[in-house]
């Protein structure tokens, strides 16, 4: 048991390190596709000027990623300085330069546009038009039958839903859907109306009315990038590779590389690069195999380093709380409320907990797999402990052995069983929970899987949900092997 712990905590320490060293250029984006393609934009860029660069993909929403731009964990990112304005300086009407001389203090410069302009608005289904008639955002509050679903990120921001249904009167409380799915939604025909970005590529394909904002809610929403301010002096590189971004891209030409992303369903990278004018050559087509495969290969490894780590750390406090728990029964029934309030915490909002403290990445993941890991041991231990009959501890006590033997030699051996289960539950969670991971920064089958839909792609989804199913297979057959080793015979089921 001591070399299995070692060896995961080993593993663990490989999840808390990367390949990124200093002297990396680490590009973040946010979790929608426009965000990706600047991302790997920059990063092509980057390379050709000589500069290391890697893209930290799909972050989560502005205050994830700005989090992480502020702690240093990312060194720039695409952002909209109708989001800097409304989200970040928490001021609506600053304009760019109130807004470069609030980011000064906290080390953050914002760059000149890119050229095009993606603001929020407000979309409605072709049947939905046809039905009601409506042009207009104020004209919404004719229509209370619409049917309203608006992404999470919209539904919390000052210049999202809140704001806008107060400045147009709309007195309708809106589901929450992701992005992604909401056009699906709407071509389905369960949805009326959406927030949506003003360059989505779908909102041609699939024939949406965008509504006019006639009472001017929406602020200008400039493309540009964040960066700190340190880094033009490690990368002095940088400098001409953002002043050549400067004003080259217009709204039609963002439009159509979302397009090829998410309609064409063209890799990040290739239209990044398509778009920089490199030779591309024929793409050659990758099986659903050959995709599963390199999926396996690419995240596998941080994946299970991830469920490892947390998983010994789960143990190494898990079992000594629960044999705690057992023996001390006032102080035990705190600790199993503590560990079953734990549990309830949504797992997004338990990763982003950790952020301030510990920044994006593997460590706060480990962090947070840790507590979710920690429930099912407790209380495993616990009620293995405290099943055990009455007269196998008082033989015990007839030999002489004192507590502590009593405990280490015969009740713990006697609990094996149960405490293993709760451990292989542990596990299991973890292998699902730490698909989360990847909305932090931490990598994992979950960046498949977040990638997957954003873009609306079922196969790049099932390329990260299908090998953490498999994993979670993998665990429970290994488990399965270990309790023939670890538990004692007699106490195995069926021997």
């Amino acid at each position: 048991m001591r070399r299995l712990l070692a060896l995961a905590i080993a593993l663990a320490l490989l999840a808390s390190a990367g390949p990124v060293h200093a002297a990396t250029l680490k590009v973040g984006s946010k979790r929608f596709t426009e965000s990706y393609i600047l991302a790997e934009i920059i990063v092509k860029l980057a390379r050709q000027a000589g500069i290391d660069a890697v893209h930290e993909q799909g972050l989560g929403g502005t205050a994830v990623t700005y989090r992480a731009l502020e702690d240093g964990a990312v060194d720039l990112y695409p952002e909209y300085t109708g989001t800097v304005a409304q989200t970040i300086v928490k001021d609506a009407n600053a304009d760019d330069a109130a807004m470069r001389a609030w980011l000064a203090p906290h080390r953050i410069v914002m760059s000149p546009s890119l050229g095009f302009q993606n603001t929020y608005a407000l979309a409605v289904s072709k049947g939905a038009v046809e039905r009601e008639h409506v042009a207009k955002l104020s004209e919404l509050q004719a229509h209370p039958a619409l049917r309203y679903a608006m992404s999470h990120e919209f539904l919390g921001r000052g210049d999202g839903w809140p704001g806008l249904a107060r400045r147009y009167g709309i007195a309708v409380v809106p589901t929450a859907i992701d992005h992604a799915l909401a056009y699906q939604a709407l071509a389905e025909g369960t949805v009326d109306v959406t927030d949506v970005y003003t360059t989505d590529a779908k909102i041609e394909r699939f024939g949406l009315t965008v509504l006019e904002d006639d009472r001017s809610f929406f602020p200008p929403y400039d493309a540009v990038f964040l960066y700190r301010d340190d880094a033009l002096g490690r990368f002095p590189a940088l400098a001409g590779v953002l002043a050549r971004l400067n004003g080259t891209i217009d709204a039609a030409t963002m439009r159509k590389l979302n397009a090829r992303a998410e309609l064409d369903k063209v890799q990040l990278s290739r239209v990044a690069g398509e778009w920089l004018g490199e030779a591309q050559g024929d793409a050659a087509p990758v099986s659903f195999v050959g995709g599963l495969v390199a999926s396996i290969v690419r995240h596998g490894p941080r994946h299970l380093a991830l469920v490892l780590g947390s998983l010994a750390l789960s143990m190494v406090f898990g079992i000594p709380l629960g044999i705690a728990a057992y023996v001390w029964r006032r102080p035990g029934a705190l600790i199993l409320g503590i560990t079953g309030v734990v549990q309830t915490i949504p797992s997004l909002a338990l990763f982003c907990f950790f952020i301030p403290l510990l920044g994006i990445g593997p460590v706060p993941a480990l962090a947070a797999l840790f507590l979710y890991g920690l429930l099912p041991i407790v209380r495993n231990t616990h009620a293995g402990l405290a099943s055990i009959p009455g007269d196998l501890r008082d033989a015990a006590h007839a030999l002489g052995l004192s507590a502590t033997e009593r405990l280490r030699h015969v009740e713990v051996p006697l609990a094996s069983r149960t405490i293993l289960a709760g451990v292989k539950t542990s596990a299991v969670v973890a292998v699902g929970s730490a698909t989360i991971a990847a909305f932090i920064g931490a990598g994992g089958f979950g960046e498949p899987i977040s990638t997957g839909l954003s873009l609306n792609d079922v196969t790049t989804i099932l390329q990260g949900a299908l090998p953490a199913a498999g994993l979670a297979l993998v665990v429970q057959l290994v488990f399965e092997a270990v309790e023939r080793v670890l538990v004692p015979r007699g106490l195995r089921l069926g021997e």
